[in-house]
């Protein structure tokens, strides 16, 4: 089946080997996005199958219906997190999974989308909420309200920047001239409270504070966390959890749960170090560079 070039799912072929779903089987997909792992899944399962579908992000969710409408097996698609798993299974009256899919990143549709603020690219509002529509807060209001303190902390923890100190204080000064609405305001803040020549290498020098904010908005260590043991809990006896992420934070989190569960004999860690994305992957798909896919089965 072939894919939109704008987008290419992240190790492919690995998830689907981690997940190994049975034809005719039951499975999910907790972080949608534009559908390409999904699309491959349900090749998988075939018509007899059945594939659930899950993402924050309604607007992603509606582009993803249309690319999975033709398919002959049974889909629904959800609006909600796969933290909520268990409650969204009971709802379709569905016990338990044959696997379960997490793709822990942002997609290009979103970084592309100027008016989701999730990027520094072109300029947009200070937004950065998977679902807009939430309620909950925004970057701006983040960046905008929160101590100094606050800012450094999150800068520092969820961005691992070492400049956080810096940046929080510059933040915290200019904001007292007039509010920080838009990511080019924000990332040219940062660039100027950075050492002058410094550079990240590969990544712009605003990227990790970007990432800070938007892990602090979502909530997405906590929703991964609660995420994890939701999905473990609606696996069938065979199930495998295969779950994608990008940075260490998250690797971190999914590394210490999927040990513990193989401890306790409960679960079969079948990654015993993450696998990441080959050379050639790499250059087709430059996203996939940070990449790192660990898998668990379900035992007892």
């Amino acid at each position: 089946m072939m894919l939109e070039l704008s987008h290419i799912p992240v190790m492919p072929r690995q998830a689907l080997e981690l997940l190994h779903l049975p034809v005719g089987g039951v499975a999910v997909d907790g972080t949608l996005g534009l559908a390409g792992h999904s699309l491959l899944m349900a090749e998988v399962l075939g018509n007899n199958g059945h594939l659930i579908a899950i993402d924050r992000d309604s607007a992603s969710l509606s582009k993803a219906r249309v690319r999975l409408a033709s398919l002959g097996l049974r889909v629904d698609l959800l609006n909600g997190s796969f933290s909520t798993i268990d409650r969204i299974l009971a709802k379709l009256e569905v016990s338990a999974v044959d696997g379960i899919l997490l793709d822990l990143g942002i997609s290009s549709f979103q970084l592309d989308d100027a008016s989701r603020g999730f990027a520094f690219r072109s300029d947009g509002p200070l937004d950065m909420r998977m679902d807009p529509h939430s309620g909950g807060i925004s970057a701006g209001d983040l960046v905008n309200t929160f101590k100094e303190i606050q800012l450094e902390k999150i800068i520092s923890e969820f961005g691992e920047e070492r400049f956080a100190r810096r940046i929080a204080a510059a933040i915290v000064i200019n904001r007292a001239k007039g509010k920080i609405a838009t990511t080019k305001e924000l990332a040219d803040i940062i660039l100027r409270a950075l050492p002058h020549g410094y550079t990240r290498g590969r990544i712009h020098p605003a990227t990790r504070t970007f990432q800070a904010l938007r892990i602090a908005v979502n909530e997405e260590l906590d929703e991964l966390a609660k995420g994890l043991e939701a999905c473990f809990s609606v696996l069938k006896k065979g199930g495998r959890l295969c779950v994608i992420s990008f940075h260490s934070l998250e690797d971190r989190i999914v590394k210490n749960k999927f040990r513990a569960w193989g401890m306790s004999e409960e679960g079969l860690i079948l990654t015993k170090r993450p696998w990441v994305a080959d050379e050639e992957e790499c250059a087709q798909n430059p996203r996939s560079r940070s990449a790192k896919m660990r898998g668990l089965e379900r035992i007892g």
